[in-house]
C-alpha cells in the first residue's frame, strides 16, 4: 500500500448543526494539500475520529441508522422525504440519528415509529450490518448502520414540524419494476438495498 498522506492541521471555518473543516495534509512529495469536508461531531471528537482511522482504528459507534422494515405482508417500509439538500423529494428508508449513548436497536425501533408509526414486532429478531458504513466518504465522516427489522403499523407518524416524510409500502414483488419506473432522486443506501431485493 503507498505511503499515505499525513493530516498536519483541522480548521473548523463554519460552525452550525453541520461544521466545515479544512484539513491541511502533507502530500507523500511533500507537497501541502488543503481539502473543504464536513461533520457533525465537534472538532474535538472530530479530530480524535481522524486520528485514530489514521492509526488504522475503525470507529464503533455509528452515528445514524438506516431502518429496512419487512411486514408480514412482504412489503417493505419506505418513505418520500422532501431533501432540502435536493430541493426534492427523496425515496429512501427511515432513518435517523443515534442519541448519545443510545443502543442501535433502541434507536431503530424510535426512529421508525417516529418516521411512519411502525413499530418493531420482534426486536430480538432485529439484524444489523456487521459494521457501519460511511456515507459519502468525499464529504463526511459520518457512519450509518443498516438494521434489519420486522414491522406492523401501529399509529401515525409523529414527525418534526421541518420533516416533510410520506410513507408507503413497496411489495417485494414489485421491486423490480419500481426500481426501472422510478423518476424521483432515491438515496444510495435504498438502491442497493432495493437492488438486493431485486
Amino acid at each position: 500500500m503507498a505511503r499515505q498522506p499525513k493530516l498536519l492541521d483541522i480548521e473548523q471555518v463554519a460552525s452550525g448543526w453541520v461544521n466545515k473543516y479544512v484539513l491541511t495534509y502533507e502530500m507523500p512529495d511533500g507537497r501541502l494539500h488543503n481539502y473543504e469536508c464536513a461533520s457533525r461531531k465537534p472538532i474535538d471528537a472530530f479530530r480524535a475520529g481522524l486520528e485514530a482511522r489514521g492509526e488504522g482504528k475503525v470507529d464503533v459507534a455509528p452515528d445514524a441508522v438506516c431502518i429496512v422494515a419487512r411486514t408480514p405482508h412482504d412489503t417493505l417500509v419506505m418513505i418520500r422525504e422532501f431533501r432540502y439538500p435536493l430541493n426534492s423529494w427523496c425515496i429512501a428508508f427511515p432513518a435517523g440519528l443515534v442519541d448519545p449513548g443510545e443502543d442501535i436497536v433502541r434507536c431503530a425501533c424510535r426512529e421508525l415509529e417516529e418516521e411512519t408509526g411502525y413499530a418493531v414486532t420482534d426486536e430480538g429478531g432485529v439484524r444489523t450490518l456487521s459494521q457501519a458504513g460511511f456515507s459519502s466518504t468525499g464529504l463526511t465522516d459520518e457512519t450509518v448502520q443498516i438494521v434489519f427489522v420486522e414491522a406492523e403499523r401501529t399509529t401515525d407518524a409523529h414527525t418534526e414540524p421541518n420533516e416533510l416524510i410520506e410513507v408507503f409500502e413497496l411489495p417485494i414483488a414489485d421491486v423490480p419494476e419500481f426500481l426501472k419506473s422510478n423518476t424521483t432522486p432515491i438515496g444510495t443506501r435504498a438502491q442497493l438495498v432495493l437492488e438486493s431485493f431485486a
